[in-house]
């Protein structure tokens, strides 16, 4: 029997790498979200093309930084499109890396696995079956505990039908670091209230370390065994939520348009909400536009490092951040190998970390000066908006909805790459090229 021709369409799309049909496929679905969130069923006749695109695009990307409240502006079905989106995006950015050519039925090539190893911390060729069911068992199970304890604070007071919905949305939104909410204040309602401010960043905290940290911790359950990427990750977040939230407690304690007219639970919740929503979650219990400069500072730090790798949290990833500063501290100590928990890290994970760091930087930096072009407000204020962006966080001290199509344009390309980038740029830096020709030495003067 004769074997039919793939089609060319096809063939095409296998020739391209992993990260260009990452690229495609996000843009499918973005343009496609998009246009459903355009039809007049899906929202009250206030949203535009414009609009719509930027909540797909946020959605999509996890970001949640909003031109229009969703909870107002979109019906109950544009509000089911928008979690759609994010589920989506918060497992699909994992999901498409592990499965997308399996899925297809494409075959997965040296350079692809390669990147997969890196990027799931395995060496060699990973199970991606494996790690495809431990994605989405470990997002339902954390998804259905959510939308239970979210339930006995929303059904309460919203009744049974829109308290379980309100209950799945911000599950959903807070355990992919997403920060959408159905309230124009985000959650700032819910300030004093202890189960909003345990279950919620308890989601988006679990979210953010990353499946392969709770695949190995479920699986080894003891601190020896643990691989040295789970406990870098368990051991940096530890020591960021502590330090941030100890910043922002004493930054903002007695800020009179923040926490300093709050009794002393609600300061409490309050600092410890707002020192973990920035590791990409995107909610909030104060009004950020009235945060100290300071505060802000360290949230915009706390944006870009975000969580952790192969999660639904944004950013240049803790471990990055933990690899530069290691780097900084075998530097002073005149080191040549990085060490930690008794394994050692070779100059190739420097490499990796600086590539990581100055992309993302320029990146940045760019989309700064775009946006003065035409931006006439606090500098604060965009830098702010700049960094959620890019960390794919949703956080906003008010330049969202001041934005002109230029600068809305900007911003979508920003969370765009936010998103994408990172995987992109490690595709390439697990694919390593041998030199043919080999130089020698020579010292450059630096410092």
């Amino acid at each position: 029997m004769r074997r039919r021709r793939p089609w060319r369409g096809i063939r095409w799309f296998e020739a391209l790498p992993p990260p260009a049909m990452l690229i495609l496929f996000y843009a499918a679905f973005i343009a496609a979200g998009a246009l459903v969130l355009w039809l007049p069923v899906s929202h009250g006749g206030q949203v535009g093309f414009s609009e719509a695109l930027f909540t797909a695009v946020s959605a999509v990307t996890v970001t949640g930084l909003v031109v229009v409240d969703t909870g107002s502006a979109y019906t109950v079905f544009g509000q089911v499109v928008v979690a759609a989106l994010i589920q989506l995006g918060g497992l699909g950015l994992m999901v498409f890396a592990v499965v997308l050519m399996m899925t297809l039925g494409l075959p997965i090539g040296v350079p692809a696995r390669s990147f997969l190893g890196e990027e799931l911390n395995q060496r060699g060729r990973p199970d991606v079956a494996a790690v495809a069911r431990l994605v989405l068992v470990v997002a339902l199970v954390c998804e259905a505990v959510g939308v239970l304890a979210l339930s006995f604070v929303f059904v309460p007071q919203f009744g049974w039908a829109d308290g379980l919905w309100h209950a799945v949305f911000h599950t959903v939104s807070a355990f992919n670091n997403a920060g959408f909410a159905l309230f124009p204040d985000s959650l700032s309602g819910w300030i004093g209230d202890w189960r909003v401010n345990v279950v919620v960043p308890a989601l988006f905290i679990l979210g953010g370390l990353g499946f392969v940290v709770i695949g190995d911790v479920w699986a080894k359950r003891a601190w020896g065994p643990l691989a040295l990427h789970t406990k870098l990750m368990l051991v940096g977040t530890a020591a960021v939520i502590a330090v941030s939230w100890a910043l922002v407690a004493a930054l903002e304690w007695n800020n009179p348009r923040t926490l300093g007219g709050m009794g002393g639970p609600a300061k409490f919740w309050g600092s410890w909400f707002q020192a973990v929503t920035p590791r990409t979650a995107g909610f909030n219990t104060f009004d950020t536009g009235g945060m100290e400069a300071s505060t802000a500072l360290l949230t915009i730090v706390l944006m870009v490092i975000g969580g952790g790798p192969t999660s639904t949290a944004g950013g240049i990833k803790l471990t990055t951040a933990i690899v530069a500063f290691l780097a900084v501290v075998a530097f002073f100590k005149r080191r040549e190998r990085l060490q930690a928990f008794g394994r050692s890290m070779g100059a190739e994970q420097v490499m990796k970390a600086m590539a990581l760091v100055a992309i993302s930087a320029a990146l940045i930096l760019l989309a700064l000066f775009l946006l003065t072009l035409r931006w006439e407000g606090d500098f604060l204020v965009l830098a702010f908006e700049v960094a959620s962006a890019f960390g794919t966080v949703g956080l906003s001290m008010g330049a969202t909805g001041e934005l002109d199509e230029w600068g809305r344009a900007v911003i979508v390309a920003v969370m765009f790459l936010g998103r994408v980038g990172p995987l992109t740029l490690g595709f390439f830096l697990a694919t390593r090229a041998a030199p043919r020709v080999r130089y020698p030495r020579a010292q450059v003067v630096l410092g």
